[in-house]
């Protein structure tokens, strides 16, 4: 049985730590060669492909093509002489992403079209029938490739942040805590009984209560440590969970 009353404390996320953070890394980086920066490039391209997937596909492109558009879009957005064309008045990365996925599709798609298929370099694990059940609970509307993108960058990052929670709970041993509070960080919260979380962790709902207090604080943290590796100054945090949440409810 896991106990409740100890609980992870909030990770450490201050301005302190600000400029080490993955896009600030890259801007900083421009028109160097630093592999530092290109790691955290790649890191953060694994983590926000699907957006640029589900723009690619918006557009009209087949699955197939719309696989071989982004591993070809990430390619050249990870080779080697990217860096020095980083725009540091891009100061968010999802800025940047849709602005240079567009350039790509307009500029580049008679080019990327003319290669063998499935001959460019697979870079990133993309796993395209994940992606298009993912992508495809979109509204049936008539929402632009924008507000898809948009959309979807929200909800990755927050399956990010989610993910970053439970290796959380998971280190310091409460990975069952973990699970049966996690739905009160979902859309169906209203619906959780605090009182049945404590029959099933043989604890009382005061102690739930204050852990759901806790895990929420963690999240919290957690979201704001997420946003921070995307933007390239801390002034920039608040501004990008506003548009977060404005992209889900939009």
């Amino acid at each position: 049985m896991t106990s409740v009353e100890q609980q992870p404390d909030t990770p450490q996320t201050g301005a302190a730590n600000f400029g080490r953070t993955h896009w600030s890394v890259v801007v900083a980086a421009r028109g160097e060669d630093s592999p530092d920066a290109q790691a955290a490039l790649e890191k953060l391209c694994r983590n926000y492909w699907l957006p640029i997937y589900a723009f690619v596909r918006r557009q009209g492109h087949s699955p197939h093509d719309a696989q071989d558009l982004t591993q070809e879009f990430f390619a050249r957005l990870l080779g080697k002489n990217f860096l020095s064309g980083v725009d540091r008045s891009k100061g968010k990365f999802r800025s940047f992403l849709l602005g240079a996925v567009k350039h790509f599709l307009a500029n580049e798609w008679d080019r990327a079209r003319a290669q063998k298929r499935g001959g460019a370099n697979v870079l990133l694990p993309i796993d395209a029938a994940s992606a298009e059940t993912t992508c495809w609970i979109e509204p049936t509307d008539n929402s632009s490739a924008d507000k898809i993108f948009e959309r979807r960058w929200a909800m990755a990052l927050l399956d990010q942040v989610l993910r970053r929670l439970r290796e959380e709970y998971v280190r310091l041993g409460k990975e069952e805590l973990f699970e049966q509070l996690k739905p009160v960080l979902t859309e169906t919260s209203r619906t959780v009984r605090y009182a049945d979380i404590a029959v099933r962790l043989g604890s009382s709902e005061g102690a739930v209560k204050v852990a759901v207090h806790r895990l929420r604080q963690c999240y919290r943290a957690l979201l704001r440590a997420e946003i921070a590796e995307t933007v390239a100054s801390e002034a920039e945090i608040d501004d990008e969970i506003r548009s977060l949440f404005a992209a889900l409810s939009g």
